[in-house]
Order: C-alpha cells, then sequence, then structure tokens
C-alpha cells in the first residue's frame, strides 16, 4: 500500500508579528489562514505564546470556528495554556518549551527531566479530544518517554540539522539523527512530523525521511509570500516536500530491492558450496 502523502502544516504566527509591530488591526492572521488552506494547507499552526509577541487568543479561538481543515496549537506547558485548550478545544496539540527572551523557540521539550508536568499535560488534552504532539530533540531517550507519557505524535526539531552548514560534517550527523530518531518513532507505533528553520533549499531532504507524517513550515512561507504572493509560497513548498517524500521512498525501495538481491546472492553461493 502507498504511504499517505506528506502534508504542510502552515504556521501563520508571522502574519500576526506583522499586525502586531504597529498594533493595528492588519493583516489579520485568521485572513491569512483561509487563504492558507484555498492554497492547500493540511492544517494551520499557531504559537500563543506567554508574552502574546504574535499570536493573540482573539486569534485562536476565531481560528477555532472558522478553520475547514485543523489548527495545531502549539503552547507551553502552563496552567493558563492548558485551560484555554480546555476551552477551545483544538484538533492538534503541540506542547512546546518557551522561553521568554528567546527570538523563535531553542531547543525541544525535555520530556524525560519534565516528565510528570508533561504526562499530566498529556492526559488532560486527551480527555478533551486532542490529538497531543510532544516538540523534541532527536533522541531516543526523550522518544521513549514521550511513549510514556502517553503522546501519540512527536515533532522533530529540525532546527540543528537547519543551522548546520548545507553538505557539512555537522549537517550529515544531524540528518543521521533525524533519520535515526525518525525509524525508531514509527516503529514504536508514533506519528512523526517535524519543523523548526524549514525553508525551500533544506525540505526536501526533511520530508524523504522516512515516515514522516507532516511538516510545519511559517517563517519562510511567510517571507516567500511577500515576494509572489501566499497561494503560490504554499503551493511551492508543497511541491517541494511531496518531491522529496517520492525521492525518500524511492530510495528505500532501491535499498531494499539492493538488500533483497544481495540475500538472494548469498543464498545461492552457500548453495553452491554444498
Amino acid at each position: 500500500m502507498h504511504p499517505p502523502r506528506i502534508l504542510l502544516g502552515v504556521n501563520i504566527d508571522h502574519i500576526a508579528t506583522l499586525r502586531q509591530a504597529r498594533g493595528t488591526r492588519y493583516p489579520d492572521p485568521v485572513q491569512a489562514a483561509l487563504l492558507a488552506e484555498e492554497a492547500g494547507a493540511d492544517g494551520i499552526t499557531v504559537h500563543l505564546r506567554e508574552d502574546r509577541r504574535h499570536i493573540q487568543p482573539r486569534d485562536v479561538r476565531l481560528l477555532a470556528e472558522v478553520l475547514n481543515t485543523r489548527m495545531n496549537l502549539e503552547m507551553a506547558v502552563t496552567e493558563e495554556m492548558l485551560a484555554l485548550a480546555e476551552e477551545i478545544r483544538p484538533a492538534h496539540v503541540c506542547l512546546v518549551p518557551e522561553k521568554r527572551e528567546e527570538l523563535t523557540t531553542e531547543g525541544g521539550l525535555d520530556v524525560v527531566g519534565g516528565f510528570d508536568l508533561i504526562a499530566d499535560a498529556c492526559r488532560r488534552l486527551s480527555a478533551i479530544g486532542c490529538d497531543v504532539s510532544l516538540f523534541i530533540d532527536p533522541e531516543e531517550a526523550q522518544i521513549d518517554a514521550a511513549i510514556r507519557a502517553g503522546a501519540p505524535t512527536i515533532e522533530l526539531h529540525t532546527g540543528a540539522y537547519a543551522e548546520a552548514k548545507p553538505g557539512s560534517e555537522a549537517a550529515i550527523a544531524e540528518y543521521e539523527r533525524l533519520s535515526a530518531a525518525a525509524i525508531h518513532a514509527v516503529s514504536a507505533g508514533l506519528v512523526v512530523n517535524a519543523g523548526h528553520g524549514l525553508h525551500y533549499h533544506n525540505v526536501e531532504a526533511i520530508a524523504a525521511l522516512p515516515g514522516v507524517n507532516e511538516l510545519n513550515i511559517g517563517h519562510a512561507i511567510i517571507a516567500r509570500a511577500l515576494f509572489v504572493g501566499l497561494k503560490d509560497a504554499i503551493q511551492e513548498m508543497k511541491r517541494l516536500i511531496i518531491a522529496g517524500q517520492e525521492a525518500g521512498l524511492m530510495a528505500a525501495l532501491d535499498a531494499h530491492e539492493h538488500e533483497h538481491e544481495h540475500g538472494h546472492e548469498h543464498e545461492h553461493n552457500g548453495c553452491c558450496s554444498h
């Protein structure tokens, strides 16, 4: 059976960043979300930060009412955010670490270190029908802790790979970490998403990772939209991630066939030696 097509979640936070820069009512991230859906976004991601630097509670409440796809609400593990999620009941919630001084999320959630708090949040969110995801670094210990915490989904933090110089040893090492993490998580029955720092020049390789279900991308799409419009920016990104997924599937098939042929060769040689 052919695996499902990889999905694109469009993060609209930076539409709200532009609005908040002047304290105006425009550009409206809710309008952007509806345009993104029309362009082919499979879901809309928003991060309601504690300092309200971009997305506002008003945006989240309106999106919950008007979206035709689904909302993926990124949020810190705090009582305020959990209470809001229980009020709004978004389809998806992604728990992320958060520091007020950071420009953007700097690393994955430490599920191992904050296990009890995170497991309790997973229970509360699951009880209201949310699909809970944990945004984590590509480490086996964090993946195993996510499973124990009861999260059905993880989002692999791709920031270290995105920041490494393309083709460098660091980039290769980070890609291998991501690949091993994806394989481990999928084999354990988790849904695997990925995101952070992805753009038009590095996304195909991430889309080729084994078993990745969805990529969440915001800044690069919104930046490209300034020049080509939101619809074209989203459709171009979708073409790239689908091409990346297909390339990954072909590479996996080739590797499987090579392994199968190699195995037959060994069987044949073994037979002749008797």
